[in-house]
């Protein structure tokens, strides 16, 4: 008797998480961002009841479909992430989503999504410019993965990113293979300015206005002002131009090159009699 109670909790569970399931792909289609979140809490809290997913795996008579219901409850969570544009969630419902795809391999059949979400956490890591754990995470792919056009196009990606081939990056905009890629594609884009706005501080005392416009990717002067005011507020236009005074590293006049030099001489002395 006690093993049918907890057959039919089990199976009221499935089927609650079925129904709501459902209510939230249809508050998605009609892109009510507030009842999907509501619903995608529901569901996560319903989710910590049922034994069968990770990372017990236990069998029980519906762990397949379970498991089924809960790789596409995080799927939704990781589209909801996008949609608010909140990057600490859309880091941890990658990481969650990423256990289903790869930890039931063989256990339920895999998802029409699997390689465009694998594909959009290695995005998410370019966009980061966590470069390390991109290529950590593209070694822990299938080889057949790697020939899936949204893990190629986030491959070149990567390799514009490490050439330099900034407008490449850029342009990359217009093609990508997954609607979901469009935010994390313009995250990486101001990723990439940045970078080119700290080596031009690096390289360049000043710049004309329409060769930063050039450098940095926009489209028009006024785009350039705005990213300097909200960005970048150390630099300064003057002449029709933008001078990087400001924002140049600062030496540091407690620890001046000559007392370094003198220290490092003392240490070596030290180290020379202790040996």
């Amino acid at each position: 008797m006690k093993r049918d109670a907890a057959s039919q909790s089990m199976d009221s569970e499935l089927e609650e998480a079925i129904c709501k399931l459902a209510w939230l792909n249809f508050a998605r289609a009609r892109g009510d961002v507030d009842s999907c979140a509501a619903l995608l809490s529901e569901l996560k809290v319903l989710l910590t009841r049922i034994p069968s997913l990770p990372p017990s795996f236990e069998k029980t008579p519906n762990a397949v479909e379970e498991l089924k219901i809960a790789r596409a409850i995080y799927e939704n969570a990781v589209i909801l992430s996008l949609k608010i544009k909140d990057r600490e969630a859309l880091e941890r419902n990658c990481c969650q989503l990423k256990e289903f795809y790869i930890n039931t391999c063989g256990m339920i059949p895999p998802s029409s999504d699997e390689y465009p979400f694998l594909g959009l956490n290695l995005l998410r890591l370019l966009a980061d410019n966590r470069i390390a754990e991109f290529h950590t995470e593209l070694e822990l792919l299938p080889l057949e993965a790697l020939n899936h056009p949204c893990i190629k196009y986030v491959m070149e990606l990567e390799l514009s990113l490490m050439e330099g081939a900034y407008n490449r990056l850029i342009n990359a905009r217009q093609a990508v293979p997954h609607e979901t890629y469009v935010y994390l594609m313009d995250l990486l884009a101001e990723t990439v300015r940045d970078e080119i706005a700290e080596c031009s501080v690096e390289a360049y005392d000043y710049l004309p206005i329409s060769v930063a416009k050039k450098m940095l990717m926009f489209t028009s002067n006024q785009e350039l002002l705005e990213y300097i005011s909200e960005e970048q507020s150390e630099w300064e236009i003057k002449n029709c131009s933008v001078h990087f005074d400001m924002a140049k590293p600062k030496p540091h006049m407690n620890l001046p090159s000559f007392k370094l030099f003198k220290q490092a001489l003392s240490y070596a002395r030290e180290l020379e009699q202790i040996l």
